[in-house]
């Protein structure tokens, strides 16, 4: 089980909050953060539901986290374990495909790396920096374990107000260049993450033209 207190902070003002491991009986809470985070128009279909948060908390239970701020779930993060070789990289695996629709039976118990299913945070609390600290958490996951890498597809829900002047490529390369931002990619920029490439028809999502930048933060020990 995963447990650290912390400070974070809403402007210049501490907060104490708690990176967890979360379990059976956060579950109600962690679909209804779901729907505070992901509105439409994100397919509401895609939101946890009790089997497939299960399936993480008994697959794969460290990469099964929570953030709590003043004893209220504000986010939290999922990932699970596959084998990825970076000689031949996959830029054509949907969410679907390699999550199995958010249930993690693809989880690889020997696998060499650690995949984000998901990232939430409530909007009330986005302003505190609870998402890195969740994205670090598995960080400290992929050190532990001895993996190679945490690797993850984000959402570019920028690159609609571009998708007429340029390719999705194009738009991704200008985000890491500094040319514009990106609420997401921007934001795991300053987690450390490194694009590997585009992936199209990752996961249906209009804002993002159904377009992911796969990214990645490699084991600094290995």
């Amino acid at each position: 089980m995963y447990y650290k207190s912390f400070y974070a902070f809403e402007g210049k003002t501490p907060v104490p909050a708690v990176i967890r491991s979360y379990t059976e009986a956060d579950f109600a809470e962690l679909v209804t953060i779901q729907s505070e985070a992901f509105p439409p128009p994100y397919p509401a279909e895609l939101w946890w539901n009790r089997e497939q948060l299960l399936n993480h908390v008994t697959l794969f239970p460290e990469g099964a986290l929570c953030a709590e701020v003043d004893g209220e779930l504000a986010g939290s993060v999922t990932g699970l374990k596959i084998h990825y070789d970076p000689e031949t990289p996959d830029l054509h695996h949907t969410w679907s495909e390699v999550t199995d629709d958010g249930y993690l039976t693809t989880h690889q118990q020997n696998g060499n790396t650690l995949y984000i299913a998901d990232l939430c945070v409530r909007p009330k609390y986005r302003k505190l920096g609870l998402g890195k600290e969740l994205v670090q958490a598995l960080y400290h996951a992929v050190v532990e374990q001895k993996l190679e890498r945490l690797l993850g597809a984000g959402r570019m829900p920028g690159y609609h107000l571009m998708a007429a002047r340029m390719p999705a490529e194009a738009y991704l390369a200008g985000v890491v260049a500094g040319s514009w931002s990106d609420p997401v990619i921007t934001f795991l920029l300053r987690c450390g993450r490194v694009p590997v490439g585009v992936v199209a028809d990752y996961l249906e999502d209009e804002e993002s033209g159904n377009y992911a930048a796969l990214m990645e933060w490699r084991n600094p020990f290995l």
